[in-house]
């Protein structure tokens, strides 16, 4: 195995410097700072990235971000499970296994930069059963194709060696894969944006996107500024283009910007649970299981996370708000959305038993504990707490299918022709951000002739 690049080994797990811009708010007429070359909408992750790395490129242009919230990164950036991805389960040649693996190197340079801890604690995706076998080795020569490094097959005894109690008849050892804070990447991101000149809006929910029939009051440019994003609260901005990185709201951002309304976004939310501090010792690294090309999601895992928690899971379960996060959360337009939708019936109905699973998992812990116990028995009920969740930004077609890889597009007619979606960047985006941000650019300059 070659060895470790010096700009990957663990120097980096000092403490960080956590600093961050105050936001520039809106004027109260139309004026300079209401108008800009480009806007993106959505100051996650994949969001700030794409706005950081624009903003570099092109300094003698102008940059916002619009972010609903009043912080940022609180969504799926902010409720994540933390893995640096290697790249070892997606389509050979697809956009995911390519932005994965030059994502992850991008992602370990990026954190020794900017002084920001991370953790290459390795990942296990562990056979149990003799029937798993066969999907073990086939993973690993996908791993391959995909390029990714220091992959191995090992045994009951090297599995042992490296998670003393996880049982298991061959493992997938992928040493480079790693975990961090990603909300805290998140940040950094737009730190590097507002110091290179870009403004950030937070509490700027866009309800509107139109086109200008008239030259905006007090522009000295005319119609330089074209379209205009108006929020919930009556404000304006105005701006040459936009990019829309809305995660969990990407498709209602499209339709409101009179592009097409597919794929749809269906939220699925995932529990985790938490091994209590006191258990924490039976897990060093990322334990998986061997995914079941029968179910659409990959199942329970273990996580070690950056604090020194354990987090167990999660489930997937349909989430009855966007931003539910609570077993009880409900929106009644966000439940009358999913449920009216038949690519969710259809995807439904091909899973049934699965989701039935799933249902009743996330109800009874000791039948989440099951799942646990195939790869370390030693986990009991007693051992575990319920902990945080996640809302995952499904993206489905008409049909049923999840929609796997990462899909960018535009739409029709002038306002259409100034625009970007982002339409799904499901997990591995997170690791993915800066090599899809690269991407994000490559396409904007291509379209817009920046």
């Amino acid at each position: 195995m070659a060895p470790l690049p010096a700009l990957l080994l663990p120097q980096a797990l000092r403490a960080p410097r956590t600093f961050f811009l105050p936001s520039r708010r809106l004027g109260t007429g139309e004026g300079p700072t209401n108008t800009f070359d480009v806007a993106v909408v959505g100051a996650g992750i994949v969001g700030l990235a794409s706005a950081r790395e624009l903003c570099l490129r092109h300094p003698s242009l102008t940059f916002a971000v619009l972010e609903k919230e009043k912080e940022l990164a609180v969504h799926q950036s902010g409720h994540n499970s933390g893995v640096i991805h290697s790249g070892i389960y997606y389509t050979p040649g697809s956009l995911k296994a390519k932005l994965c693996v030059e994502g992850s190197l991008l992602c370990y340079e990026y954190c020794d930069k900017k002084g920001i801890p991370y953790k290459q604690c390795g990942k296990l995706i562990v056979a149990v059963e003799q029937e798993e076998i066969p999907r073990l080795k086939a993973l690993y020569e996908r791993g391959l194709q995909n390029k990714v490094r220091g992959l191995k097959l090992i045994n009951t005894k090297e599995i042992q060696a490296k998670e003393p109690y996880c049982r298991g008849l061959m493992a997938l050892d992928s040493p480079y894969t790693g975990i961090v804070n990603y909300r805290q990447v998140a940040l950094a991101y737009a730190e590097d944006f507002q110091a290179a000149g870009g403004t950030v809006l937070t509490d700027f929910e866009v309800k509107d996107i139109q086109m200008n029939k008239e030259s905006p009051i007090g522009s000295e440019e005319g119609m330089k500024y074209p379209v205009a994003v108006r929020n919930s609260k009556g404000e304006e901005i105005h701006c040459r283009h936009l990019i829309s990185c809305a995660g969990l709201y990407s498709d209602r951002l499209s339709q409101i910007s009179g592009c097409s309304p597919e794929p749809r976004i269906v939220p699925f939310r995932g529990d985790y649970l938490v091994l209590k501090p006191e258990k924490c010792y039976l897990v060093r690294g990322n334990i998986y299981p061997v995914p079941d090309p029968r179910f659409p999601f990959l199942g329970f895992h273990f996580t070690p996370r950056m604090d020194g928690s354990v987090w167990l899971g999660p489930n997937a379960v349909l989430a009855f708000k966007r931003e539910g996060y609570k077993f009880y959360d409900f929106s009644v337009p966000d439940f009358i959305d999913a449920t009216a939708y038949s690519g969710l019936w259809k995807l439904v109905l091909r899973n049934f038993s699965y989701g039935m699973g799933e249902m009743y998992r996330a109800c009874f812990l000791s039948a989440q504990v099951k799942q646990l116990q195939r790869f370390i028995p030693e986990v009991t009920v007693n051992d575990i707490l319920r902990g945080p969740a996640g809302v995952r930004a499904q993206a489905l077609d008409r049909d049923g299918n999840l929609v796997d890889d990462f899909v960018f597009d535009g739409g029709s007619g002038d306002i259409g022709a100034r625009i970007l979606h982002v339409r799904n960047a499901p997990s591995p985006a997170a690791t993915s951000s800066l090599a899809i941000a690269k991407m994000i650019a490559d396409e904007v300059e291509h379209r817009f002739h920046l």
